[in-house]
C-alpha cells in the first residue's frame, strides 16, 4: 500500500482520535516538502549550478528552480539577482513518495544513524534535515561524486504544534531517537 492511501485509510482517523479531532479536515497532513541545495560558487562556476541541477531533478523527479540572491552584498562579490542555489517544493504524490523514500531507504543508509532528535521542530509544526552530501540518495549511485553538495530537507505540514506534528510523522515512519 503506497503512503497516501495509508495516510487516508489508517493514519487520519488515528490521529483524529488521539488528537479528539472531530473535524476531518483539521486532522493534520504533510502539506510540502522543500529540497534545497545553497551553492556560494554559483557566482563563479555556473556548470556547477547545472550539475546539481541535473542531480536535484534525478532525486526528486522534477526540475529545480534557481533561487536568486535578494540584494547585492559586495564583501562577498554578490549581486541582486544572480542565482545562489537551487530549491524544489514537492506536493501531492511526489511529497509522499519522497517522504516514503526519506524514511525507507535514505535515512537507515546514513553511518551511525540513530533516528532524528524530536527537539529539531520549529514551533510551527515544520521539521528541517540537513545533509552533508546527497550521495546517500539512491539515484547517486552511479553518478560522479567529485560534485556532491550539502542539502536541506524542510517537512512542512499543517500541525498546529510540534507535538501533533510529531504524532504525525510517527504515524507515517518517521525515525525519531527515543526522548530521555
Amino acid at each position: 500500500m503506497d503512503l497516501i492511501t495509508e495516510y487516508t485509510q489508517t493514519v487520519k482517523p488515528e490521529l483524529a482520535k488521539e488528537l479528539k479531532i472531530k473535524n476531518m479536515m483539521a486532522v493534520p497532513k504533510l502539506t510540502k516538502i522543500v529540497v534545497n541545495v545553497g551553492m556560494g560558487e554559483a557566482l563563479t562556476n555556473r556548470k556547477a549550478l547545472e550539475v546539481v541541477s541535473e542531480h536535484l531533478a534525478l532525486i526528486t523527479g522534477q526540475k529545480p528552480l534557481a533561487t536568486k540572491a535578494m540584494r547585492a552584498i559586495s564583501g562577498f562579490k554578490l549581486r541582486a539577482g544572480s542565482a545562489i542555489g537551487l530549491k524544489v517544493t514537492l506536493r501531492n504524490r511526489r511529497m509522499y513518495d519522497f517522504f516514503q523514500k526519506l524514511t525507507t531507504i535514505v535515512l537507515p543508509r546514513l553511518r551511525d544513524f540513530r533516528g532524528i532528535n524530536p527537539k529539531t521542530f520549529d514551533r510551527q509544526g515544520n521539521i528541517s534535515l540537513g545533509f552533508k552530501e546527497y550521495s546517500v540518495f539512491p539515484e547517486m549511485d552511479n553518478v560522479d561524486t567529485a560534485e556532491y553538495r550539502g542539502m536541506e530537507v524542510t517537512i512542512v505540514t499543517s500541525a498546529k504544534t510540534d507535538e501533533s506534528a510529531k504524532q504525525l510523522l510517527v504515524k507515517l515512519g518517521f525515525p525519531f531517537t527515543k526522548e530521555e
